[in-house]
């Protein structure tokens, strides 16, 4: 049981800093749009690398180093359009402000995007594949009882945001409110960006 919460705890740790990811859910969980799908999306995308990386692949990420650069690149652009989108929105008159009368964005277009913030974030790949792989070894016969621990505190995690930000939702009444929203996502995405390419 140790080593559950060990995997548990650990995955909690890593995904907790606000990041691309996060600052999506949350803004989904304030509008109220598509939370289930997207929380779901997450979590199995966790799930999924978190499985690869205990099976092994995180060797490969290290044998191919390639591999990340090109994953470092492109998430870098998709989130340094993403930002620009994002101020865009904060500074336009046309600014939908309030959750329940904003224009909803069609289910593939959301999980488009959402799946997008997941893959082609090296971040990702970096804790689930290649840190919670590595660290699973020292736990020699137990790395499924880990990765059960690390993909239950993925799931915690994404829904407890998503499900937690609609208490946010009476803040967000205010139109300033959804422009502050609009303009730290956009700050934070250009942050991740930058250092992903100059890091």
């Amino acid at each position: 049981m140790t080593t559950f919460f060990a995997g548990f705890f650990l995955s909690l740790s890593l995904i907790l800093a606000i990041g691309s990811q996060n600052a999506f859910v949350l803004k989904q969980g304030i509008k109220k749009q598509h939370v289930l799908l997207i929380c779901t999306i997450c979590g199995v995308s966790d799930a999924i690398l978190i499985s690869l990386g205990i099976a092994g692949f995180g060797a490969i990420v290290n044998e191919y180093p390639s591999i990340e650069i090109y994953a470092r690149y492109g998430g870098a652009l998709f989130l340094l359009v993403y930002s620009v989108l994002s101020f865009k929105s904060a500074f336009s008159q046309r600014h939908i402000l309030k959750p329940e009368t904003g224009v909803e964005k069609s289910i593939l277009k959301t999980v488009a995007i959402c799946l997008a913030f997941t893959w082609l974030n090296p971040h990702v790949y970096l804790d689930t594949m290649v840190l919670l792989g590595s660290i699973s070894t020292q736990y020699e016969g137990k790395q499924v009882e880990f990765g059960f621990g690390a993909i239950l505190g993925s799931f915690t995690f994404f829904f407890s945001l998503g499900y937690g930000a609609r208490l946010l939702a009476p803040v967000f009444q205010k139109p300033k409110a959804w422009q502050v929203l609009e303009f730290i996502v956009g700050i934070t995405m250009l942050i991740i960006a930058l250092t992903l390419v100059f890091g």
